[in-house]
């Protein structure tokens, strides 16, 4: 009986940790051994155990791949920057007057590490500002001053007639654009189109011959743990070109209305945003946009927009010049372990609807509140995230199927897109209710009755619930999330109109209670465990 061979891919492992042990360990033995020798590559290799021979090779292809990549797609990434129109200071007493900078409100040292601590015509000396998430580009900090400001930031080539992705924050507050491409020449932007909820600009220059494209990618394709290459101008240095891995995906970080960040551990810098995170294939699967960063610096954790998304906001940006956005009109939540018990789903397995709003494309289909959606358009949902983004991106024109689970029975609906009107936003503030409610021990929580007000600020009948005015520090509805002003619509999928049918309820449940709440930002549903 013949002994198997181990995979191969396990001995490159193997192999490669090998390869390592003698760079650290036998630097020494390399330096004297063969100090006199001075062999060439294939001779050192020759002499190398089969298993380092492997690892060397395997580098050696993942070296050879980095630069045919670098190679391709370095002629495409193109140098941007933005210079304002006119450099004024707002007065104290608002009136507009010539700036005593006499740099014209322009850092001299933007784009390079001397950059933070140069500002208001002065240097200062607090060199980073320390935000946790910070837009690598000219416009990724938050203004001091009303002063209009240009930068530099990186674009990619899509298309040899001159059509360039970058980031919105790039060449956001107007101004003349100017994009130096590989070869060292330099163009005026002719249009420069920009998404602010996607962080997204297409730039457009006229004129320019011999332009290097590079492909988009198909980003639904990408998975944790793909090399990547990020590409741009850091610090206002070209052709700068960085690795790494896709270490996660669908982040939502709170720098855009609309995320679904790839994450990479490859360098992102000052200046690379808007350049392209490509795989090693050469094809973009992102445009680089943000990174975490505690002192200003790369921390290895940069985010980027998947291509598909920069891909979809470009074709629209320049067909229309504007980006049309289908909505439903629901308030939704995740399906936590809780949820997934009284909703009698499976965790994860869709997203609640809290709210469905009166005149909505949602009520015209015939969405509940209580309803969990689990498939949009056959594509099954996971996360309120990744709903929004199919709906978004609906056709208008077209029906689009919700498969829905409603008191653990399927129930199909259809949705007509409609494109989301711009007023189209959070509700009215809360506060509180009448004070004639009664105390309720055990889940530590008073509630009292909805007055005319709140029911008009909350957009909800008079009738439509219970206000809670008092929450017990440590109690069983603290422990849930709720607080005082929240308005209670539903207990255990029943709707709830007075204090009585309230209490009622609550006295029903034999242990958890499920709980629809309002609040300012929509409704929710909340599991209080006795």
């Amino acid at each position: 009986m013949h002994a198997t061979r181990k995979p191969n891919r396990h001995r490159k492992l193997t192999a490669l940790a090998a390869t390592l042990a003698l760079v650290g360990a036998g630097g020494v033995y390399a330096g004297t051994e063969f100090q006199d020798q001075k062999p060439s590559t294939q001779q050192s290799i020759a002499k190398m155990a089969p298993e380092v021979k492997d690892a060397v090779s395997a580098a050696n292809d993942l070296s050879t791949a980095f630069r045919a990549v670098s190679q391709a797609v370095l002629p495409a990434v193109v140098a941007i920057e933005t210079r304002p129109d006119v450099a004024w200071q707002q007065a104290s007493e608002g009136q507009a007057q010539p700036s005593a900078d006499p740099f014209g409100g322009r850092n001299p040292f933007q784009g390079t590490p001397l950059e933070d601590m140069f500002e208001d015509g002065q240097f200062r000396m607090q060199p980073f500002r320390g935000q946790p998430f910070a837009q690598p580009g000219p416009q990724g900090r938050s203004p001091r001053q009303p002063m209009p400001r240009g930068g530099i930031g990186s674009g990619v080539i899509i298309d040899p007639s001159g059509i360039i992705l970058t980031n919105n924050h790039v060449v956001a507050g107007g101004g003349r654009v100017t994009v130096k491409i590989h070869d060292g020449r330099e163009f005026e932007a002719s249009n420069v189109w920009t998404d602010p909820s996607t962080d997204i600009a297409v730039v457009q220059i006229e004129d320019a011959s011999g332009l290097v494209a590079a492909p988009l990618g198909d980003s639904d394709n990408v998975a944790i743990g793909d090399w990547v290459l990020a590409l741009g101008q850091p610090f206002g240095l070209e052709s700068t070109v960085t690795a790494g891995i896709i270490s996660a995906m669908h982040r939502g970080i709170g720098i855009t209305d609309r995320e679904n960040f790839l994450q990479t551990d490859a360098a992102i810098n000052p200046g690379n945003s808007g350049g392209p995170l490509v795989n090693l294939r050469g094809e973009i699967v992102g445009i680089n946009t943000a990174i975490h960063s505690r002192g200003g610096g790369n921390d290895g954790i940069g985010f980027a927009v998947p291509s598909n998304m920069a891909r979809w906001v470009s074709d629209q940006l320049r067909d229309g010049g504007k980006v049309r956005r289908a909505y439903l009109g629901v308030g939704i939540q995740p399906v936590t372990q809780e949820l997934a018990k009284e909703m009698r789903v499976q965790p994860r397995s869709g997203v609640v609807v809290t709210d469905v709003y009166p005149d909505t494309p949602a009520a015209k289909s015939g969405l509940q509140s209580g309803d969990v959606i689990v498939k949009f358009g056959g594509k099954p949902v996971t996360t309120p995230q990744e709903l929004q983004l199919l709906v978004e991106r609906s056709k208008f024109g077209e029906t689009v199927t919700i498969d829905i689970n409603r008191d653990g029975e399927s129930v199909e609906l259809r949705y007509e897109p409609t494109e989301r009107p711009g007023d189209f936003g959070k509700l009215a503030s809360n506060s509180s209710g009448s004070q004639d409610g009664a105390r309720l021990n055990d889940l530590g929580m008073a509630v009292a009755t909805l007055t005319d007000d709140v029911a008009k600020k909350l957009g909800v009948k008079a009738d439509s619930g219970v206000v809670i005015t008092m929450v017990k520090d440590g109690g069983a509805a603290a422990q849930a999330g709720l607080e005082p002003g929240m308005v209670v619509t539903a207990v255990n999928r029943k709707s709830v109109s007075t204090i009585d049918e309230f209490k009622e309820l609550v006295k029903e449940s034999d242990d958890d209670v499920l709980m629809l709440v309002r609040t300012d930002a929509g409704s929710r549903f909340v599991v209080v465990k006795r």
